[in-house]
């Protein structure tokens, strides 16, 4: 039988069930970091990201303050641009940007014999602005911001490290959990798009 629900009420109910559903299960979770744990199930339905989301110390407080000041967002595909809540980020003046489309961006890879997502990062790099990078794709993209620091070139404000996958995943996503980059990663093959979008609204919604 179907549950009777208003349309305005669906998504606090679905949080209500994830919440119990969590409970149920005996799992608790951080509750600074609930609501961005609770987004990404909300939209995945995938309760594994209970325990596979990674926080650095202090991350979501971190991000949160990036964002009051103005701080610009920067993915690696237009499914996270399309996805993330311009208007809410604008009402801090910060905005959305995805260079992985740019002919430039596409030229240069291609001459270079990179990934267009490297050369974004590159990009992205040069914005005079402080950045919250929202990765769901591209490991590529995780590893050129490694390199980047690594070199004394690029120090990034803030990563959201959830690409999904087979090849270098993994790995990639490893890299700043030892840095003091504040940091939401995702462990594992498991994340996307979606849950890089899901990530920032959670945040932005929490403000």
């Amino acid at each position: 039988m179907f549950e009777e629900i208003r349309p305005e009420e669906i998504e606090k109910r679905s949080f209500a069930i994830i919440t119990e559903e969590l409970e149920r299960s005996g799992i608790t979770v951080d509750e600074t970091n609930a609501p961005v744990i609770k987004r990404c199930i909300h939209t995945s339905a995938d309760f594994d990201y209970a325990e596979t989301l990674v926080f650095s110390e202090g991350a979501v407080a971190a991000a949160k303050e990036l964002i009051r000041n103005g701080a610009d967002i920067v993915t690696d595909t237009n499914m996270t641009l399309a996805g993330i809540n311009k208007k809410r980020l604008a009402r801090y003046g910060g905005s959305v940007h995805c260079f992985m489309a740019d002919e430039d961006v596409a030229a240069e890879a291609a001459r270079r014999g990179v990934t267009r997502a490297s050369v974004s990062m590159e990009r992205a790099a040069g914005l005079e602005k402080d950045v919250i990078y929202a990765i769901g794709n591209a490991p590529t993209a995780l590893i050129r911001l490694y390199e980047m620091m690594s070199d004394g070139i690029y120090t990034p404000q803030f990563i959201i490290r959830v690409p999904v996958g087979f090849v270098n995943v993994v790995p990639a996503k490893e890299l700043f959990l030892s840095s003091t980059v504040p940091h939401i990663i995702n462990r594992g093959r498991k994340g996307g798009s979606n849950i890089a979008a899901a990530i920032c609204n959670a945040i932005l919604y929490d403000l």
